[in-house]
């Protein structure tokens, strides 16, 4: 398997892995995991808890822009450094990403955030460069 497709498997993980402080937040709360009603649950998480929900919903909404932009790649037969390049980095933008949304840190996060758009964007342009 190409880099660039274990960056797609990884990054699908993150998603799943990003629910885990979710979670534990939703368990911490009086009464437990709700698990008949979780999402009127997660909508009243605060803080760290509320942190952790956006952080894995932000992972949902971008997966398939880096999906699409390693599909496009593939799918024109553009390989090489660049494209492996970039899997990475979004990769590591989105570890970096969700551990700065967990800790609190605001605009350097919406940083990481740009960076990994940037990787995506740039991924779908690949074939015209």
């Amino acid at each position: 398997m190409s880099v660039p497709f274990w960056c797609v498997f990884i990054a699908a993980l993150l998603i799943y892995l990003a629910k885990l402080p979710v979670a534990k937040a939703m368990n911490a709360e009086n009464g437990g995991y709700d698990n008949r009603h979780p999402r009127a649950q997660q909508a009243n998480l605060t803080g760290a808890g509320a942190r952790a929900l956006a952080a894995h919903l932000n992972s949902i909404e971008i997966f398939p822009l880096f999906l699409a932009g390693v599909l496009m790649a593939h799918t024109t037969q553009t390989h090489g450094w660049l494209v492996d390049a970039l899997a990475v980095i979004f990769v590591i933008s989105r570890l970096v990403y969700l551990w700065f949304y967990y800790i609190g840190l605001t605009w350097q996060r919406s940083l990481v955030w740009f960076v990994g758009l940037a990787c995506c964007l740039l991924l779908m342009l690949t074939p015209t460069l």
